[in-house]
């Protein structure tokens, strides 16, 4: 994810070499997989869920890449904390792990509507590396013979004291104030083959490089890409310019500085957190009451109408949902009904969601947000919108007492 700097883990006595486990280390791809393996089907795919494609992070729904592990369970996560000969730490681990936990297993507790929860392991102690940190010139855009040297020399220091086996997610937490971390270099790296270690294949690791304290929802993003989910902001060409036409305040996985950081309805059908119940597939025209997408239901409640998706082709689909200032939408700049494009063959990074402004001619939270012009995109009580290009037209008629939208959609069929 891009800077724009705006206002007790498993242990092990034993020590081993970590030769064997490194022999399958190939190349390494900073984006990651691409098609991937034979895929099982998700069971609440319906007639408007987009085929996937060998797009990467494909935002298809008709099947899932087992190449990334799917949150429909709990899910444990090792931080394993490294530092540099040329450097000795100053924040203890405990404290760096603080920056990240409980508020990134909160995030997708909130997210998943209680239905997953995403277990932290942090060691209590430093890793040491064999080299300086500024020997492997950590950057952004890193040299891959450098940033290969990194990963061999932390899976081999890290593998003396962690079991490997017993952990879904890796975490790899470099001392902030060493002086060759950059922190613009945070992200999920991608083995084109399996690392194999402890008898399991690794098949990708998420390398922190935070400042103390971290971005916010930094840890949240990086882990959405490991359940597969593309990066949503858009990255000019010559790194300058606007990082945020695509969806703007919209969804963690378009900015972690967002005010409205709450996952796209559509993710969380990726994901299993929504299925058929929730999920209103137009075919013609409908009155809906949706309720506001980061609303947790009441205790034993239903979830409710959470999304509207309209298919507009092979490859693309329109999607409706409603946003309030709840649950991880607490900080959001306006409230109202969400309209987004979907394409299921544009890769990560391309823009393959497109969040619909339906106040092209007006911006807010100019002294908030990452993008003003998108951040009153919704559609307010009494407005009334038609998508470009298409005969579909989305109404707010009211709302409820409780605070769900009724929506009127028109397919003009």
């Amino acid at each position: 994810m891009p800077r724009q700097r705006r206002p007790g883990g498993v242990e092990r006595p034993s020590l081993r070499s970590a030769a064997a486990a490194l022999t399958s280390l190939a190349a390494l791809a900073a984006t990651g997989l691409v098609a991937g393996p034979a895929v099982a089907s998700p069971r609440d795919a319906g007639p408007c869920a987009l085929p996937r494609t060998a797009a990467h992070h494909s935002l298809g729904l008709d099947s899932w890449n087992n190449a990334y592990p799917r949150p429909g369970r709990d899910l444990d996560a090792v931080m394993v904390f490294l530092s540099f000969p040329d450097s000795e730490p100053a924040v203890p681990p405990e404290v760096l792990a603080a920056d990240h936990f409980p508020s990134t297993t909160r995030f997708f507790q909130r997210a998943s509507y209680g239905k997953f929860t995403l277990r932290a392991h942090p060691q209590r102690q430093w890793t040491r590396m064999p080299r300086p940190s500024t020997w492997y010139g950590i950057q952004r855009d890193w040299d891959p013979g450098r940033r290969g040297a990194y990963l061999r020399d932390a899976i081999r220091a890290a593998d003396e004291r962690t079991d490997f086996s017993a952990y879904d997610i890796v975490y790899l937490v470099a001392d902030p104030d060493a002086p060759g971390v950059d922190s613009d270099a945070t992200k999920v790296v991608n083995f084109d083959r399996p690392l194999r270690a402890d008898g399991t294949d690794l098949r990708r690791v998420v390398t922190v490089f935070e400042e103390h304290p971290p971005d916010r929802n930094v840890l949240a993003h990086e882990t959405g890409h490991v359940f597969d989910l593309a990066d949503l902001y858009h990255r000019p060409e010559d790194g300058k310019g606007d990082w945020d036409t695509h969806v703007g305040d919209w969804d963690v996985m378009g900015s972690q500085f967002g005010l409205s950081p709450e996952l796209f309805g559509w993710h969380k059908w990726k994901l299993g957190w929504l299925g058929r119940g929730q999920i209103v597939c137009v075919q013609g025209s409908a009155d809906l009451t949706l309720e506001p997408m980061g609303e947790a239901p009441p205790p034993g409640g239903s979830l409710g109408t959470r999304l509207a998706v309209l298919r507009t082709g092979t490859d693309s689909a329109v999607a409706v949902e409603a946003r309030s200032a709840t649950g991880n939408d607490r900080a959001t700049c306006t409230e109202g009904v969400l309209i987004y494009r979907v394409h299921n063959a544009t890769p990560s990074g391309g823009g393959p969601v497109e969040v619909l402004d339906t106040h092209p001619h007006s911006d807010a939270c100019r002294d908030r947000s990452v993008y003003p012009p998108l951040a009153d995109a919704p559609l307010r009580e009494g407005e009334r919108y038609t998508v470009p290009g298409e005969r579909l037209r989305i109404e707010v008629t009211d709302r409820t007492p409780s605070g769900a939208w009724t929506v009127r959609i028109d397919t003009g069929t």
